[in-house]
């Protein structure tokens, strides 16, 4: 049954899902701001699960087509680049956690990006440098001057 690698990765990420969104409904109710803080973390908790549910019932590349005939790919040892990249991102992920509240929301959510983008490839640095310091600025206004949700300040005065 959990034969293909989509179905194993698949149940870690339904797993991983389901903490997020205990975790999720755990927050804080506060009840003068329009829209709650827990809003974003449970919506991606249920987008997270529902796109682990399709990852499952996706059917794995597991042969190659050369000239017509199927080769059956011979299981390696180790990790494959695929998955060493996943376990990368996932640890990259959990410095962004951890820092969040340490340095606040801008300067962490820069930092993150600006690494995401370069490992997966991203060369043009002036670039990747603006798109990491637009998009987290837009969202904390967003977040903190339309939605009125307050994001971390960390060590920033605003």
């Amino acid at each position: 049954m959990l034969a293909s690698q989509n179905k194993k990765v698949s149940l870690i990420l339904i797993g991983l899902g389901s903490v997020f969104l205990f975790m999720s409904y755990k927050l804080p109710k506060y009840t003068l701001v329009p829209v709650d803080a827990d809003a974003v973390p449970i919506f991606l908790g249920y987008l997270l699960i529902f796109l682990s549910i399709i990852l499952f019932f996706t059917k794995d590349q597991e042969t190659e087509v050369e000239d017509g005939e199927e080769q059956v790919t011979k299981p390696k040892k180790g990790l494959d680049k695929n998955t060493k990249m996943l376990l990368v991102f996932g640890g990259i992920v959990l410095f962004y956690i951890v820092l969040l509240e340490i340095l606040g929301f801008l300067i962490t959510t820069a930092i993150f990006i600006f690494i995401t983008t370069l490992l997966l490839g991203y060369k043009k640095h002036k670039t990747n440098i603006i798109v990491a310091l637009a998009v987290p600025v837009g969202f904390y206004y967003l977040f903190n001057f339309v939605l009125k949700i307050s994001l971390p300040k960390g060590i920033l005065p605003f």
